[in-house]
Formats: structure tokens, sequence, C-alpha cells
């Protein structure tokens, strides 16, 4: 099999919770191709399905030696650091993401890192900064929506999640939200 149906393959595992075959694929895919990313970066994130931080971290830091340019590894690391309680290295990890990507995943991240450090008001109007600046990212709606919800406004939460909905209306999440 070759090293790209492999790492389809691996990620597939993932998706389908086979984290041990998965894991598998991820080693596999290390001794084909050392020097490439890829399977440490598949073997960080098995390691996070399995609340493995460390192991996630130590992963991440040997795919960002072999390519440094990758927004997407540093969200992922900073993620781990994130529920390290590391939240100084999550936030540089972070903002070297968006420098990199700018990936709407390492915006989001930036909201929790804001909430965790108790910047709640500040989380809040950086959310609202990335609906004016993407308004058809739909997962910035739904995270909008569930602060709303946990700071007891339903009717605020509800227009983001009825918002949400009419952009993917196939979303069981937000469906469930709505019942």
């Amino acid at each position: 099999m070759s090293f790209e149906k492999k790492h389809e393959l691996g990620y597939q595992l993932l998706h389908e919770k086979d984290l041990d075959s998965s894991l598998d694929t991820a080693r596999q895919l290390q001794k084909m191709k050392p020097d490439a990313p890829e399977g440490y970066t598949l073997e960080a994130e098995v390691m996070q399905k399995l609340d493995q931080w460390d192991a996630s971290i130590k992963s991440l830091n040997d795919a960002i030696e072999l390519d440094g340019d990758s927004g997407r590894l540093y969200n992922l690391r900073g993620y781990a650091y994130l529920n390290k309680d590391m939240l100084e290295k999550a936030r540089e990890d972070f903002e070297m993401s968006i420098a990199l990507d700018n990936l709407p995943s390492a915006h989001r991240n930036v909201v929790l890192y804001k909430l965790m450090t108790g910047k709640g008001n500040e989380a809040i109007t950086y959310l609202l900064d990335r609906i004016r600046t993407d308004p058809r990212d739909v997962e910035n709606w739904i995270l909008m929506g569930d602060l709303m919800k946990k700071g007891g406004h339903e009717a605020k939460a509800r227009s983001y999640y009825e918002q949400a909905l009419k952009m993917d209306p196939h979303n069981e999440y937000v469906k469930e939200l709505l019942k």
C-alpha cells in the first residue's frame, strides 16, 4: 500500500474510533517515511483521542521539527497544551497557527484560551469579531450559542443555533439543541 493510501486509511480508522489500528498505521507511516510529518501527526491525534496529552505533544514536536510551517500542527499542539493547563504555550501555538494559516479552528481555540484565563468578555468580543469576519463559519455560530446558553441567555443561544442550522441544515448537534 502506498504511503498516501496508508495515511488515508489511518485517518479513516481514527474517524471510525479504531484507535489501536490507527496508531499502528501511524507507526507504519513513520517507518515508511521517517522524515515526513504525517505519521507523527496521526499518532498525535490518536493520543489526543486517548487524552494522552504529553504523548501528543511529543509527537507534534516531532512533526513540527519536520514541517515548521504548518499552522495545523501548531493548532493541534496548542490544543494539547490547553488540555494540560499550559495556557501560555497554548496561546503562543494558536497565534503561530493563525500567523501561518489563519485557521478558523485556531481562532476558536483562542476563544477557549480566553475563557480558561478568565477573560470571558474578551472571548465573546473576539468570537463576535470572527462571526463578522467570516459569517459563513457555522462552528463560530454554534460556539457563540454554547457560550450564551452557559451564560443563561437561552433566547440569544437559540438565535445563534437557528442561524447555524440555516447554514448547515444537517447538523445533528444543533438539531438536538433546538428540540
